[in-house]
C-alpha cells in the first residue's frame, strides 16, 4: 500500500467506492456524500478514487472523506497522509475491510513502518499518533456487504498544523485481509503511483505521472519482439545451420543478421523503459528492471565482442568462442525470463497476448530440440561410420604387414 506518513494533526476520511472503476481512471468527484457535504473535492489520479474535504482555518480542521472501490470481497481500501512525501514508508493511513468474524464493515487505523514496507512482519492496527477528532465508516447504498466493486464511506474530522495546508496524500487496495492484517496490494503502475500533493485551500494537485499505455505497449511489444524472439531465432540459426555443409557462409550472415536487428529492437525497448521509469518516480518493479540491464547489458557485450573476433588460426580463437557462446545463451536465458516478469508487470499474466507468446515460444524451442535430437542422432552415426572406416584401414594394415612376411 502506497501511504503517507506522520502528518501533525491530519486523519481524513476514506470513502471506499465500489464503482469498478478503471485502475487507472480518474473519478468523478463530488462534494456530496452520504455523509455530509464538503466544500471541496478532487479527482485523484488513479483507482477511480475522490477526494472532497472542508477546512476550517481557524481552528485548522479538516473534515474529508475519500473514495476508492473494493476489488474482492476478502479485499481492502485504505488511504493515508505522510508529513515528509507521499511514500508508504511512515504513512499514517485508515483501512476498510469486512470483520472476517461478523462481517461488519470496520475502518481501523495503520502506521506504516519500513518494516511493513520490506514485508518483514504483518501489518497489526495501532491508535494513530495525530489528533484524530472523529470517524465513522458504512457501506454506500445499493452494496450491503463488501464484495468487487462494493462501496463504503470512512470518514473522519481531524486538526492539523496550523499554515500547513500541503497535504501527501496516500491510497490504494488489495485483494486480500489475513485475520486483521491488510496483506500486499497490486504492483501494477497505476497502484504504485497512488499519491499526490493536495493543496487543501486551492485543490492544486501534485502527482507522479504514469506512463501512457501507449508507450507501455510499445516497450512490451519491442521487447517481446527482440529479446523473447529473435534473438532465441538468431542463436539457434547459429546452433544448427552451421554444421550443414551445403549451408556455406549462409549461416553467418543469417545469424549476424538476426541478432543484429534484434538488438537493435531490444535497445530501443530498453530505452523506452528507462524513459518511463523516469517519467514515473515512486514506481519502480526491481526484479524487471535488473533483468533487463542484465540483458541489455550482455547484448552490449556480444555486440562489442564481434569487433574483437580474432582470426581462425589465432590460439585465443577458442577462448573467445566460449565467452561468445556463455555470454550469447545467458542473454537468451535472462531476455526469455524477463518476457514473462515483463507480462506479469503489465497485468497480462493471464492473457490471450501472453499464450501467443507462449506457443510462438514453444514451437520454437520444439523445432530445437527436435533439431538437436538430429544433430546428435548424426553425429552418432558420423561416429560409428568412423569407427568402421578405422577398422576397415587397421584390417587391411594388418594383412598387408602379413602379406610382407
Amino acid at each position: 500500500m502506497r501511504s503517507g506518513g506522520p502528518l501533525v494533526g491530519l486523519l481524513v476520511a476514506l470513502v471506499v467506492v465500489g464503482g469498478g472503476a478503471a485502475a487507472g481512471a480518474p473519478g468523478r468527484c463530488t462534494t456530496s456524500t452520504p455523509v455530509k457535504a464538503y466544500a471541496k473535492c478532487i479527482a485523484l489520479p488513479t483507482q477511480g478514487a475522490t477526494l472532497a474535504w472542508t477546512y476550517d482555518a481557524r481552528n485548522a480542521t479538516l473534515d474529508a472523506a475519500f473514495t476508492g472501490s473494493f476489488i474482492s470481497p476478502s479485499g481492502w481500501v485504505a488511504w493515508g497522509v505522510n508529513q515528509d512525501a507521499p511514500a508508504m514508508a511512515g504513512a499514517r493511513v485508515i483501512a476498510a475491510f469486512s470483520d472476517p468474524s461478523t462481517g461488519a464493515l470496520l475502518a481501523l487505523p495503520f502506521v506504516l513502518s519500513a518494516d511493513v514496507k520490506l514485508q518483514a512482519k504483518p501489518l497489526v492496527s495501532r491508535p494513530l499518533d495525530i489528533p484524530l477528532l472523529a470517524s465513522s465508516a458504512s457501506l454506500i447504498a445499493p452494496a450491503r456487504t463488501v464484495r468487487d466493486g462494493a462501496s463504503v464511506t470512512i470518514a473522519a474530522t481531524i486538526r492539523l498544523s496550523p499554515n500547513r495546508t500541503r497535504v501527501h496524500f496516500v491510497w490504494n487496495r488489495g485483494l486480500y485481509v489475513q485475520g486483521y492484517s491488510p496483506t500486499i496490494h497490486p504492483t501494477d503502475a497505476s497502484d504504485l503511483a497512488s499519491h499526490a500533493t493536495v493543496d487543501i485551500l486551492t485543490t492544486a494537485t501534485e502527482s507522479s505521472p504514469i506512463a501512457s499505455a501507449r508507450l507501455q505497449w510499445a516497450h512490451g511489444s519491442l521487447n517481446a519482439l527482440s529479446w523473447g524472439l529473435l534473438l532465441p531465432v538468431g542463436a539457434a540459426l547459429a546452433r544448427y545451420l552451421r554444421p550443414c555443409a551445403s549451408a556455406g557462409p549462409a549461416w553467418f550472415y543469417g545469424h549476424a543478421a538476426v541478432q543484429a536487428t534484434g538488438y537493435a529492437l531490444g535497445a530501443a525497448g530498453f530505452a523506452l523503459g528507462i524513459a518511463m521509469g523516469a517519467a514515473s518516480p515512486g514506481v519502480t518493479y526491481k526484479l524487471h528492471r535488473g533483468l533487463g540491464i542484465a540483458a541489455a547489458t550482455a547484448g552490449s557485450l556480444q555486440t562489442l565482442a564481434v569487433f574483437f573476433r580474432p582470426k581462425t588460426t589465432n590460439r585465443y580463437r577458442k577462448y573467445w568462442k566460449s565467452y561468445h557462446h556463455l555470454v550469447g545463451y545467458g542473454c537468451v536465458v535472462v531476455g526469455v525470463v524477463n518476457v514473462f516478469q515483463g507480462f506479469e508487470v503489465m497485468g497480462l499474466g493471464a492473457s490471450y497476448w501472453k499464450l501467443g507468446y507462449c506457443m510462438a515460444l514453444a514451437t520454437l524451442v520444439g523445432g530445437c530440440v527436435a533439431l538437436e535430437v538430429n544433430a546428435w542422432v548424426v553425429f552418432c552415426r558420423r561416429q560409428h561410420e568412423e569407427k568402421l572406416m578405422r577398422r576397415e584401414v587397421e584390417d587391411v594394415v594388418v594383412k598387408d604387414r602379413a602379406a610382407a612376411f
